[in-house]
């Protein structure tokens, strides 16, 4: 094991330098919240050969110790939670926008320029994005499944998603074309829910009741969304993982929405 110096601290930074140091034609990244299985390697080099692909990557597969990683695990597992990519809910093995991690062939990201050291977070998305605007494929397999380690706290869980939709923004804003209705729902959600609750106050102040039943709508209509995600999420959970999931829900929509609304810059 070799240690690179990175003395930006940025992940994308130290990423390059080690792919600079790095002598082999194949690099496969590995982050500090990520537990590969022994097999992780030969697997992802044998669906790099078998597919062609530039990137392979597979399931970032959420698991918690505690109660309250364990509510997140659930909600990052679930479609409501963080939509239907493959690399989170699962799927069958094809070409991905995106994938977890990723197993790289050295020519790949050489023809791409490496990790664009300009993006603070989402630096694996804009990066696969290049790798495929050039004619490279990116590869999901299910066979491919780490063990990641959730936040500890609700605190740490909205600054993660408040920066994940910040640099997702900034994504946007470079590929107009990469905008999508999961990309979207969160901001859209956000200020419908905030709106709603403002006008809905409003109408109950001023003894208004339909705009107050038309402001209030929203947030009904998110709290029961939420309430069946939270049955369908939580079958596995304990009482006390289950009852946090509404909030974990929340925090992930809001502080994800939020980050986008104002963007990294």
């Amino acid at each position: 094991m070799r240690l690179v110096a990175n003395p930006s601290g940025r992940t994308a930074s130290g990423l390059n330098a080690a792919i600079a140091a790095a002598t082999y034609d194949i690099i496969a990244r590995v982050d500090g919240h990520a537990v590969i299985p022994r097999d992780y390697l030969s697997v992802a080099v044998r669906t790099l050969a078998e597919t062609g692909a530039d990137n392979v990557g597979g399931v970032m597969g959420a698991e918690g110790v505690t109660e309250f990683e364990q509510a997140v695990a659930a909600a990052m597992r679930s479609w409501f939670g963080v939509g239907g990519a493959a690399f989170h809910i699962g799927g069958a093995a094809g070409p991905a926008l995106t994938v977890y991690l990723g197993c790289f062939r050295r020519s790949a990201l050489e023809r791409a320029g490496g990790y664009d050291e300009t993006m603070v977070r989402a630096q694996d998305w804009e990066l696969n994005h290049r790798i495929r605007s050039a004619g490279g494929t990116v590869w999901f397999t299910p066979d491919l499944h780490v063990t990641y380690r959730p936040r500890a706290t609700l605190a740490a869980l909205a600054r993660q998603y408040f920066e994940y939709g910040r640099w997702r923004r900034e994504v946007a804003d470079r590929y107009p074309e990469t905008i999508s209705v999961r990309y979207l729902a969160p901001p859209v959600t956000l200020v419908a829910v905030a709106a709603g609750t403002a006008l809905g106050l409003a109408g109950v102040v001023t003894r208004r009741p339909v705009i107050a039943a038309l402001g209030l709508s929203a947030p009904a209509v998110y709290a029961a969304a939420t309430a069946v995600a939270t049955a369908r999420a939580s079958r596995a959970l304990p009482w006390r993982g289950t009852r946090r999931l509404p909030a974990v829900f929340a925090t992930m929509h809001g502080a994800w929405g939020a980050g986008f609304l104002l963007g990294a810059r």
